[in-house]
């Protein structure tokens, strides 16, 4: 078995040696690489080339956690990252999402959650921490084009991490047509990524935090 590549970025040394010794306690997780800051992480993203990216949203220097998703994405693409934040704050959980982050989750959440975060995010899932969604889900929803129930089924299983392979399964329709029916939800929602739309989808108040 391959372990999970992480890479720890945090500003907070205790923080980092902290989550190094308990994602190394499993066998399938290996940290590669530690940074204290947003700059000191893309300079080494492409060396350490990660699966799994943890996060702190809140960090010194010349770029915040938001401006630190869109550069590690866009200079080790296959890199998933998990926004690691002490608070609840809806514009950055939306912001870093919508720059690229798979998963959202609160420091003080239980340890166990976390490593099922990074399992989740390595796989491809999108994961986003209950209480965090639940704030959004409680947020002002905005207008939104009306979707159709098949799409509303697609966006549903989307959110719960069904790859479309899955979707087209258990709705009983084609590849081909799952894709169409993506396209068109992620058109609607005015949104590029899955993670995005689940997000989208929270606001909207077209899933609820329950189906997550």
């Amino acid at each position: 078995m391959t372990p999970i590549r992480v890479v720890l970025v945090d500003d907070h040394r205790v923080v980092t040696r902290s989550l190094k010794a308990w994602l190394e306690s499993f066998p399938d997780m290996h940290v590669v690489g530690v940074a204290a800051n947003g700059e000191a992480a893309i300079a080494h993203i492409a060396e350490w080339s990660p699966d799994v990216v943890l996060q702190d949203l809140l960090m010194p220097g010349g770029i915040d956690g938001i401006e630190t998703t869109k550069r590690i994405r866009h200079v080790c693409p296959s890199a998933r990252v998990i926004a690691l934040t002490a608070s609840i704050d809806e514009p950055r959980m939306v912001g870093v999402l919508r720059a690229g982050a798979s998963g959202y989750v609160r420091k003080n959440a239980e340890p166990e959650t976390l490593v099922d975060a990074v399992r989740a995010v390595a796989k491809g899932r999108t994961v986003i921490d209950p209480a965090a969604a639940r704030a959004l889900a409680e947020a002002t929803d905005t207008p939104s084009e009306s979707l159709t129930p098949r799409e509303i089924d697609v966006l549903r299983l989307l959110a719960l991490g069904h790859a479309n392979r899955d979707i087209a399964t258990t709705l009983g329709i084609g590849d081909e047509t799952v894709k169409t029916h993506v396209s068109r939800v992620l058109a609607k929602l005015h949104v590029e990524s899955r993670a995005q739309a689940i997000v989208e989808a929270l606001r909207r108040r077209l899933v609820s935090v329950d189906e997550l």
